[in-house]
């Protein structure tokens, strides 16, 4: 207990300091960092995952490639993607980019996949009874009744994009992880925790965001569906 209240004064100091506040070392800068970091990741996975999810669930091909797609990325670690293409590219920050994406696309497009075939067929052959085109089946129909799983798919690649973005700091590079990195080299377990505190408040507001995000966007009618998500 009393090792617990000395982290959370640790903590408590750490965040009321005004040194980090500011500077390249503060945390709305690294913070600036971290966010764009997952979100150019989160962009690149979102049209890879949606446009293959949308592709295979509106034909009903694929689906023996989604899963294996699906498999293999939950398969590689992150950490050991980002050594394999950093061997190929070198120092940037490509290969912890392409790993971050990797990571993201599998939930993205399983998500959108399985959310797109399990639309009720009557329904969408009620649609084309209508005259609605096949692209108009899928976005006007298809998609919409698939907003639920869609959007759990994009939540969840966002949380662990912004808590694996971390990673970034691994080859030298910005972000929030930076606290993480810096503090095991100097053991300086306030900085660490620090910084972990920092990202596990992160990812809870992304979740947040999320859950706004869904309540105005997908219908009061499948809202149901989008809580047991």
């Amino acid at each position: 207990m009393n090792n617990l209240f000395n982290q959370i004064r640790l903590v408590s100091h750490w965040l009321s300091s005004s040194a980090q506040w500011h500077g390249e070392d503060g945390i709305p800068h690294r913070l600036a960092q971290h966010l764009a970091y997952s979100g150019i990741s989160l962009l690149a996975a979102a049209i890879i995952g949606l446009a293959l999810g949308l592709l295979g669930g509106h034909t009903g091909r694929g689906g023996f490639a989604v899963s294996s797609l699906v498999n293999l990325g939950r398969a590689i670690p992150t950490i050991g993607l980002v050594i394999l293409i950093f061997n190929q590219v070198g120092l940037n920050s490509t290969p912890v980019l392409l790993a971050l994406v990797a990571l993201a696309v599998p939930p993205i497009l399983v998500n959108t996949y399985e959310g797109i075939r399990g639309v009720d067929p009557d329904i969408k052959d009620a649609a084309r009874g209508m005259g609605l085109t096949g692209s108009l089946v899928l976005w006007k129909v298809e998609v919409p009744m698939a907003l639920p799983l869609i959007f759990l798919g994009l939540r969840t690649a966002a949380v662990q994009v912004v808590a694996t973005a971390t990673i970034m700091a691994v080859p030298g590079f910005g972000g929030l992880g930076r606290y993480i990195v810096d503090g095991l080299a100097r053991n300086d377990y306030e900085l660490v925790i620090g910084g972990t505190v920092v990202i596990v408040i992160l990812a809870i507001l992304v979740q947040l965001l999320f859950a706004a995000l869904r309540r105005f966007i997908v219908s009061p009618g499948l809202q149901g569906a989008a809580r047991k998500s």
